[in-house]
């Protein structure tokens, strides 16, 4: 059971924190889902279940076997699974998504959107990234991509009807019209984009017509919401998505970013899950106030009655959904069932610099956080890693005689410190502390400290590093920081891992 809320309280911004871009949402009775991008790691397309579209919890990955989901072993980083659509039609849950390392436009079905979803129907003739599903009223499906252009598919099948035609540029002059959503609402069908690409110039603008074919006509007042060009504090706010909230008034979720420290300003936990009220006016959306402190909606809260998990003990026979890894995870080389309690890495790759290193993580969620693990480096070499991309990571690594430091920013690696270790496990410990005043133009976003515990708890720092380097803004890219294990040569298990925010 869960808890409700007081009236008159307020709910914090993004509802859905860390590495969780792209959102798309769909309505089932009273039960909300929300489905993410996740590009290069497995399982891929996370899912999440609300009851009052802002407490939120995943249910677990729509793509989570490798006959759904194929990532080669050198697909790069920010390749793989791009912006999902989620719509519930028909009794059925369906889900829409571009595999940008290899194969193309998929469709996905389901019953259950906890799972299990559905293999893929291939939609080679479906070309674009940022596919949309809509219904008209005869059950005709329309799939309509960045561009903006649209054709018919068999849902059965895959196969497309008719020619592929564009709809709607977007504002003149505004590069990147993608992420199309289409909507039958009253007496028009609305198209939503998003536009000016997904950095600080990211915004949402729509158009409307009399079907879903069009002519559509652009809203006077696009974009209905950018932040661009303001010190908002949180920025590149775009690729949006509707529904209704449970008393029918309308909402929008969309992705933003909080940028921390000085200039440019970097965003290091990725692009973030928020949501936003809207009204309309004249037949046209109105985007009202978004902002990291929200009041909250007009029905009770229902906050999850259980705290969020601060450690897993893997004690379960599979891993929670929460954990991710690099483009595949073979069972032989990642199990809980090897040695009971413990999670058993065994190494593929060489180092995080590799794309097949074995990794399971999970994504940073807060500006300020801890996580810890206790590793038995056995007779391998793994430990606790920070990391963003294969060219950006920070780690600190076990072997049975030492704990070192490693850092990896683009094109040089360093061994940053090392000391010697006992043997056996050992605690691993990784802080982010996020910049609290800005005293210099210069200064950086958060400091990421490595150290080690003794038996005691009492820590040892062997390194704190600026955070700037594990940023979009330095690394490019769509991701956001992931902290997980991994090994690098031989077996590592891991007995435990803890992960709790610190205050933001």
């Amino acid at each position: 059971m869960s808890s409700v809320s007081e009236p008159g309280t307020t709910f914090s911004n993004p509802v859905i924190p860390g590495f969780h871009p792209d959102p798309s949402i769909c309505r089932a009775g009273d039960d909300y889902y929300l489905a993410c991008s996740s590009f290069e790691y497995f399982p891929g397309v996370p899912l999440f279940h609300s009851r009052d579209l802002v407490h939120w919890t995943q249910i677990g990955n729509a793509l989570d076997r490798p006959s759904q989901l194929r990532l080669p072993p050198r697909s790069p980083s920010s390749g793989g699974v791009y912006a999902p659509t989620l719509r519930h039609h028909d009794g059925r849950f369906w889900l829409i998504v571009t595999n940008v390392s290899g194969d193309g436009n998929l469709l996905f079905t389901a019953t259950d959107p906890a799972g299990p979803w559905s293999d893929p129907v291939r939609l080679p003739g479906v070309h674009g990234i940022d596919p949309d599903l809509a219904w008209d009223d005869d059950g005709t499906c329309w799939c309509t991509t960045a561009g903006v252009a649209q054709i018919r598919i068999d849902t059965r099948t895959g196969e497309t009807l008719g020619e592929r035609r564009g709809i709607w540029s977007g504002t003149p002059g505004a590069k990147a019209p993608e992420a199309p959503h289409l909507y039958h609402i009253g007496d028009h069908w609305y198209l939503l984009i998003a536009e000016g690409g997904t950095e600080r110039c990211h915004g949402v603008s729509i158009a409307r017509g009399s079907s879903p074919q069009g002519p559509f006509e652009p809203c006077p007042a696009n974009p209905v919401l950018t932040h661009r060009g303001t010190d908002h504090p949180i920025q590149n706010t775009g690729h949006a998505d509707l529904v209704q909230g449970p008393d029918g008034s309308w909402w929008m979720v969309l992705l933003g970013v909080r940028p921390q420290g000085g200039t440019p300003g970097w965003h290091v936990l990725g692009r973030e899950t928020f949501l936003a009220p809207v009204t309309w006016s004249d037949g046209w959306p109105v985007v009202g106030e978004l902002s990291p402190v929200m009041a909250e909606p007009p029905w009770p809260l229902q906050p999850p009655a259980a705290s969020p998990l601060v450690r897993d003990d893997f004690d379960a026979g599979e891993l929670a959904p929460l954990w991710i890894s690099l483009r595949s995870r073979p069972a032989q080389d990642c199990t809980t069932k090897e040695r009971a309690g413990w999670l058993t890495l065994r190494a593929r790759g060489q180092s995080l610099d590799e794309p097949d290193v074995t990794f399971v993580g999970r994504r940073q969620q807060h500006l300020s956080c801890r996580a810890r693990v206790l590793a038995d480096p056995a007779d391998g070499r793994g430990g606790l890693a920070v990391r963003l991309d294969e060219r950006h990571h920070y780690e600190i690594e076990a072997t049975p005689g030492e704990v070192r430091v490693h850092v990896r920013v683009g094109p040089l690696r360093s061994l940053v410190t090392s000391r010697p270790a006992t043997g056996g496990p050992v605690v691993l410990r990784i802080e982010a502390s996020a910049s609290r005043e800005v005293t210099d133009a210069r200064q950086g976003p958060d400091t990421v400290s490595l150290g080690v515990e003794d038996a005691e708890g009492t820590y040892t720092e062997l390194a704190a590093l600026d955070g700037r380097y594990l940023s979009t803004e330095v690394a490019g890219g769509f991701t956001g920081r992931v902290i997980g294990m991994y090994a690098a040569a031989g077996t590592v298990h891991f007995d435990w891992f803890d992960y709790e925010p610190l205050d933001d």
